[in-house]
């Protein structure tokens, strides 16, 4: 009789995130628990429990694993407007796969996330902002995080309250209309 191999590393938490995602996808976020997380991926819920506390954070590991990471893969288009395009529609995209109902399922789990979920965003575009204004598309790098994540904000507003795809011409709104005159502008600050 051959006994089967003990996954480790890498490649249970690959096997992880898969049973994650495919359950997600077929019985959605409400349903949705490790117990039937455990048992596609045939292992034991503690396994589960000893890499991510809860749901919520086990969803956006698996959201991650299938769709990328938006902070590990900064775009780089030698455009601040292409980047900010691109960083937005990559969100929208994510969104669309997800569905709304997934995606409040998070909201309104959000208290069981690392804090550290809603301050990505800020990282990214200020990667963004900092590569533009070393190219002299902008005059500073040094803008306050709410115009930093501005366009992203407004995004997730547009996707949560809209519940349907977001059309590209909000996407290029967002950017040209709010993004763009926000960072290219300088104001004084009063302190």
């Amino acid at each position: 009789m051959e006994q089967a191999q003990r996954r480790r590393g890498a490649e249970l938490e690959a096997v992880l995130l898969d049973a994650a995602w495919d359950e997600l996808m077929e019985t959605g976020y409400t349903r949705l628990t490790m117990e039937a997380v455990a048992a596609r991926a045939h292992t034991g819920k503690q396994v589960l429990y000893r890499r991510w506390r809860n749901r919520a954070e086990l969803v956006v590991a698996a959201m991650r694993h299938r769709t990328g990471s938006i902070v590990g893969n900064v775009p780089d288009t030698g455009s601040l407007r292409a980047d900010v395009l691109a960083v937005l529609q990559r969100m929208a995209d994510r969104f669309e796969t997800l569905g709304p109902e997934v995606v409040h399922g998070l909201l309104a789990e959000a208290p069981d996330l690392d804090p550290e979920v809603y301050t990505r965003m800020a990282g990214v575009m200020a990667t963004i902002v900092k590569r533009a204004a070393e190219r002299g598309e902008i005059p500073t790098a040094d803008v306050p995080d709410r115009v930093l994540t501005a366009a992203t904000n407004l995004l997730r507003h547009e996707m949560l309250f809209a519940g349907e795809p977001v059309a590209p011409s909000t996407l290029t709104s967002l950017v040209d209309d709010v993004f763009l005159p926000l960072v290219s502008g300088t104001r004084e600050r009063s302190e």
